[in-house]
């Protein structure tokens, strides 16, 4: 049975014999490795059951240690580690020649950035070598945000939980990368798109890709439950056309009284995009463990970290 603890010394032991670990970080929880020892990066991939052509995000413990990972790094990068590191922010830049193939999934780039946790960080300071952390899930499926869920989808496979509480930001890490000097979007997530063009400007977006993809998040179908879920704006007239018996609700803001309904969850009573944010995972997970026929998820407003909410939704209920 996999352990949680909040013992670093622990955690980084089982680092340094080349296991993996479940790591807390203010977005998700990951399932770190040391990114040096293909042992253990073969293993993420092998218990997350992760394609080897959709690339693993670089941990690293602070902006000084970013040229060990990384060469030719533009202008634009340093304004955004220097505006949002620590932070849920990673960049893809051109790889340093010595990070391993497996981590790029083969290209000349590598996604890294700082986390925001005091365990994380703490941890990295205790090791020497950075950390490639997916999230600490089946491929594909919810991501988790509690030490809880991540000895839950692991339970004979992970040695060790490091523990850091529930995650403050709830879901991934937003993505940006520089192809042919172009600052692009790769992936929606908890740094608000608004935020970083603050800083340098328009970004274009491509946050698609089946085959090939430049970062991770980037598949159609991702992020999803077990149960059946569907995606409406209106979820009160989507509710007259279902006959299923046990009916979830996940919602934004306000509650709704129905009969059918079985669970439902408001994310955000007071409408803050944030909490809602935060919560996104957890109310799934507990929307996934009720037995239910369907889950009804409410779209949100398409702004801010509305959108990248509705990123994840749009993921988990495509088929």
């Amino acid at each position: 049975m996999v352990k949680i603890t909040s013992s670093i010394v622990q955690a980084a032991e089982c680092l340094n014999r080349e296991a993996l670990i479940g790591l807390p970080t203010e977005t998700v929880y990951g399932l770190a490795g040391n990114i040096y020892s293909e042992k253990a990066v073969r293993k993420i991939f092998e218990m997350k059951q992760r394609p080897f052509f959709n690339p693993l995000i670089v941990h690293i413990r602070s902006l000084d240690h970013l040229t060990k990972v990384a060469i030719d790094i533009p202008d634009e990068a340093y304004q955004l580690a220097e505006a949002f590191w620590p932070g849920p922010l990673t960049l893809v830049l051109n790889r340093q020649s010595n990070i391993p193939d497996m981590i790029t999934a083969g290209k000349n780039t590598v996604a890294v950035r700082v986390p925001n946790h005091p365990v994380a960080l703490a941890l990295l300071e205790t090791i020497d070598f950075p950390l490639a952390a997916p999230s600490a899930n089946p491929f594909g499926a919810i991501s988790p945000t509690s030490a809880e869920h991540v000895a839950n989808y692991f339970k004979d496979q992970l040695e060790l939980v490091l523990d850091g509480g529930p995650c403050q930001r709830g879901i991934e890490s937003t993505i940006v990368g520089f192809p042919d000097h172009q600052p692009t979007l790769y992936r929606l997530g908890s740094l608000a798109l608004e935020e970083i063009e603050a800083v340098i400007g328009p970004l274009q977006m491509i946050t698609k890709n089946e085959t090939a993809p430049e970062a991770p998040g980037m598949l159609s179908r991702h992020y999803a439950p077990a149960t059946p879920t569907l995606l409406t704006e209106n979820v009160r007239h989507l509710l007259e056309t279902r006959t299923e018996q046990k009916i979830g609700l996940l919602l934004f803001q306000n509650a709704i009284s129905d009969s059918r309904v079985i669970h439902q969850e408001v994310l955000s009573p007071s409408g803050d995009l944030k909490e809602a944010a935060a919560q996104l995972y957890a109310a799934l997970h507990r929307l996934d463990q009720k037995g239910l026929d369907v889950i009804i998820a409410e779209r949100f407003p398409d702004s801010g970290l509305g959108r990248s909410i509705n990123d994840r939704l749009e993921r988990a209920t495509k088929v």
